[in-house]
C-alpha cells in the first residue's frame, strides 16, 4: 500500500462527538448513511467491528451504471472519539467481496474526530494511488457521503 495523500473532506457538525463517532462505527448507522446522496447501501452488506484488526465493509448500489461498488478492509487504528484508520479495498465483483482477500490492493483511510465546545469536527482522508483525475472525483463523491451523513444526523 502506498501512503500517498490523495484528498480529504471535513465538516463541523452541531452535535456531541459521541453521536458523530457512533455514526462512523455502528453498522446500523453506516447502512443508513454511508453512500452518496443519490445512491443507497446494499442491505446487509455493512460490517463494522471498530477494534484494531476488526473488519469493516459496505456495498453501495449504483443502479444507473448497473453495478455495486464493494468496499472492505480492516481497522488498523481505533482511538474512540478521536481517530479511525482502516484499509480499503474496492471491487465490483460480488464473489471477490464475499472472499474479502486481504492481500488485494488497498488504500488507507484516516478519519479524525475532534470535540469543539458543543460541536464536533470530522475529517476523512484517503491515501494510496489513483489514476490521473480520479482523486478529484473521489473527493466529490465523499463530499456527497458527508451530505448523507448530515441528513442522517439531522
Amino acid at each position: 500500500m502506498n501512503d500517498n495523500f490523495l484528498y480529504s473532506v471535513e465538516r463541523e457538525l452541531d452535535l456531541p462527538i459521541d453521536i458523530l463517532w457512533a455514526a462512523w462505527t455502528d453498522p446500523v448507522a453506516l447502512e443508513a448513511w454511508y453512500h452518496p446522496t443519490d445512491l443507497s447501501v446494499l442491505p446487509g452488506s455493512v460490517v463494522s467491528d471498530p477494534v484494531e484488526g476488526g473488519a469493516w465493509s459496505v456495498a453501495v448500489d449504483v443502479p444507473a451504471m448497473d453495478f455495486v461498488a464493494y468496499f472492505y478492509g480492516r481497522y488498523t487504528v481505533v482511538v474512540q472519539n478521536a481517530r479511525l484508520e482502516h484499509t480499503m479495498a474496492y471491487t465490483q465483483d460480488a464473489d471477490e467481496f464475499a472472499a474479502r482477500d486481504e492481500s488485494a490492493p488497498h488504500h488507507l483511510v484516516r478519519i479524525e474526530f475532534e470535540s469543539r465546545d458543543f460541536r464536533s469536527w470530522v475529517k476523512f482522508s484517503q491515501f494510496g494511488e489513483l489514476p490521473e483525475g480520479q482523486a478529484v472525483q473521489a473527493q466529490a463523491g465523499m463530499e456527497s457521503y458527508f451530505d448523507s451523513l448530515e441528513a442522517y444526523l439531522a
